[in-house]
């Protein structure tokens, strides 16, 4: 049995399963999947395949890459990617992503915004509705805009479009998160039972724990940890700060990003263990989703190397709990479950 994936079926769940068609989430894998439930709870087998699940009794088992990004690169679209960041500067697509997804074992992707244009959401949808695997999207609107809700109410006609994010931590005003019209335009997400993605720096935790309190029945996940300083060795004041964060059940966070806030030559998993074994212990695997960051990730490790440190990070957790880690929690938070 391969490392990660579910123990077989036993006849008794066959049994119990009430067959209905599902949707596969890869494009290499054109197989018709059938799932049922039980008084335990829902899972998924391959039709004809007894023996490979793919949803457990707790939620979906499938693996997900809660973030990454796609982009056809030009220099003026896309001038936070630097001139020491050659590795970057192509088109990166779902040909791209698939071929990595593939090897890693990961069934399906969230799609997250790299830029702040309406044109790039209804871009990623686009893509959303010609890729299974592609299982949400994560876009941008004008938040603070007064006609934002028309925005919203458009693209939430979209099944795929399951979250909304800015770039906060390049604002210039560091409290740009507390403003009144932004706020006023977080205040409809929850009408289209949106997610919001917060991008912020360390630095802006300590008003993120002002703005989440804001909105106390709005689903929110961090980013990338928020963006600890391990090339520099601090734990503090983030560890402080995410642990209060991660007092509030309505925010989640994404164990992604953190190689490129290391030293991209230099980092070590050992550098990166205190880091992961915090948001382990104050948001758990419940409220916690692996995401690698792709392609920006490029710049300090390949997907693959990513995805084994995490796995090994993980590995003395239960199965059930690293099934959360690896994709059951992102299912449930953006609501990709079939």
């Amino acid at each position: 049995m391969e490392p990660g994936r579910e123990p077989q079926a036993s006849s008794r769940d066959v049994a119990n399963c009430h067959a209905l068609t599902v949707e596969w989430l890869s494009d290499a894998l054109p197989l018709r999947l059938v799932g049922g439930n039980d008084a335990g709870g829902s899972f998924l087998i391959l039709d004809g395949m007894e023996g490979m699940v793919l949803a457990g009794r707790t939620g979906m088992n499938v693996r997900i890459d809660s973030h990454h990004h796609f982009w056809n690169y030009n220099r003026d679209e896309y001038a936070w990617i630097g001139p020491d960041q050659a590795v970057l500067q192509r088109n990166f697509l779902p040909d791209d992503l698939q071929k990595e997804i593939k090897a890693a074992r990961i069934d399906g992707v969230i799609s997250v915004q790299a830029r702040q244009t309406l044109e790039e959401t209804r871009w990623l949808l686009e893509l959303a509705a010609r890729h299974h695997f592609i299982l949400g999207v994560v876009g941008w609107v004008p938040l603070i805009d007064a006609d934002v809700e028309r925005h919203l109410e458009i693209f939430s006609g979209e099944r795929k479009f399951r979250g909304v994010r800015h770039v906060l931590h390049d604002e210039a005003d560091d409290h740009y998160m507390l403003r009144a019209d932004f706020n006023r335009g977080i205040d409809l997400l929850e009408k289209f039972k949106l997610i919001y993605d917060i991008l912020i720096f360390e630095r802006h935790l300590p008003q993120t724990l002002e703005f989440v309190d804001r909105h106390p029945s709005q689903t929110f996940v961090v980013d990338h940890m928020a963006k600890p300083r391990i090339k520099a060795g601090e734990l503090e004041p983030w560890r402080q700060h995410i642990r209060e964060l991660a007092k509030r059940p309505h925010v989640a966070c994404k164990l992604s990003g953190m190689v490129t806030e290391a030293d991209h030559r230099r980092w070590t998993p050992a550098q990166l263990e205190p880091y992961i074994q915090t948001v382990l212990e104050c948001f758990g695997p419940d409220r916690l989703m692996f995401g690698t960051d792709w392609p920006v990730c490029l710049l300090a490790s390949d997907y693959q190397r990513w995805v084994s440190v995490v796995e090994r990070a993980i590995s003395t957790l239960s199965y059930g709990e690293r099934a959360a880690i690896m994709g059951g929690t992102a299912a449930r938070i953006y609501g990709t479950g079939t």
